[in-house]
């Protein structure tokens, strides 16, 4: 029998669906040791972003040659050595498809949320305090929407803030997109020089250096927003709390940080920046679509 490991869970629809044709599934998060012991006695892992499957995990595994699937539950696989799971003849997927509209969603929330003072007003109103006077807003139509990455999640984003009356650029290593004609593509350095809000869309790298830092915080309009739902570490958190207090950006919203959960008080007590914790793709219908992939996957792989 097909033995499944699934350590940051999975919607329950999809555990029975497995069960249902004859998968075993078990649902178990392991710390790293453990899960060297445990990994040699399973066909499959599934993971989301608490897991990471490095290469130690990958030679555990192999030990046994047991392992043959690495499944990402979400965009992202930057959490796993892919190429050299690929080298070991494991294949590694993930469900690029499911969550875009949730963190779609998520992203034209916080850019609400910061142009109108949502995420301080609700909390200074807790507080019994009434400062109309201090949340004068700005209205999301007119303003520019500077995309970095145009991949699924960027691409319904845009879709939402273009029917708001936003004006879209966007800018992405491979280029200019001849299926994006209502939008414009611009340089990184023209993107920061004109956007009001811009919007991170892109995998954290292997070495960790963030692409938004002192220097593209300089290069940016004054008074403009940034929102991150995309991965920690894309934004240096030191440079932007600097361009915050400094009034170059106006405000903030991050969905993901650079260590989860986040231990950097000065980033959630700031009153400029918005913060959910990790949740773009924490929707009912996302977790439902992300489980339907991940029993398809499985279901062909072993088909």
């Amino acid at each position: 029998m097909v033995r499944i490991l699934v350590t940051d869970g999975m919607e329950k629809s999809g555990v029975e669906a497995l069960k249902a044709k004859g998968f075993e599934v078990v649902e178990q998060f392991y710390e790293v040791e453990e899960l060297k012991a445990q990994i040699k006695d399973f066909d499959v892992i599934v993971v989301r972003s608490a897991t990471k499957v490095r290469q130690p995990i990958i030679d555990a595994a192999l030990e046994t040659g047991r392992l043959k699937l690495i499944i990402r539950g979400g965009v992202g696989v930057d959490n796993i050595d892919v190429e050299y799971a690929k080298s070991k003849g494991i294949t590694v997927a993930n469900t690029p498809n499911a969550s875009s509209a949730s963190v779609a969603e998520l992203t034209i929330g916080h850019m609400f949320s910061l142009a109108r003072y949502i995420h301080i007003a609700n909390h200074t109103m807790r507080q019994g305090k009434w400062n109309k006077k201090n949340y004068e807003g700005i209205e999301l139509a007119g303003k520019t929407l500077g995309l970095i990455g145009i991949g699924r999640i960027a691409r319904q984003t845009a879709k939402k803030a273009y029917a708001l009356g936003m004006k879209i650029i966007y800018t992405d290593i491979i280029g200019k997109q001849e299926d994006l004609a209502d939008y414009t593509f611009v340089t990184m350095d023209e993107l920061l020089a004109q956007a009001d809000f811009i919007s991170l869309h892109i995998p954290g790298s292997k070495d960790k250096k963030a692409v938004i830092g002192e220097a593209e915080f300089a290069k940016m309009k004054s008074g403009a927003y940034i929102i991150n739902a995309a991965r920690g570490g894309v934004v240096c958190e030191e440079a932007l709390l600097a361009a915050l207090d400094s009034g170059k950006v106006a405000g903030a919203a991050l969905d993901v940080f650079e260590e989860e959960p986040t231990k950097n008080e000065r980033i959630y007590t700031h009153e400029k920046i918005s913060l959910t914790p990790h949740i773009g793709a924490s929707t009912i219908e996302a977790q439902e679509r992300i489980g339907e992939e991940i029993v398809q996957i499985i279901v062909n792989h072993f088909s």
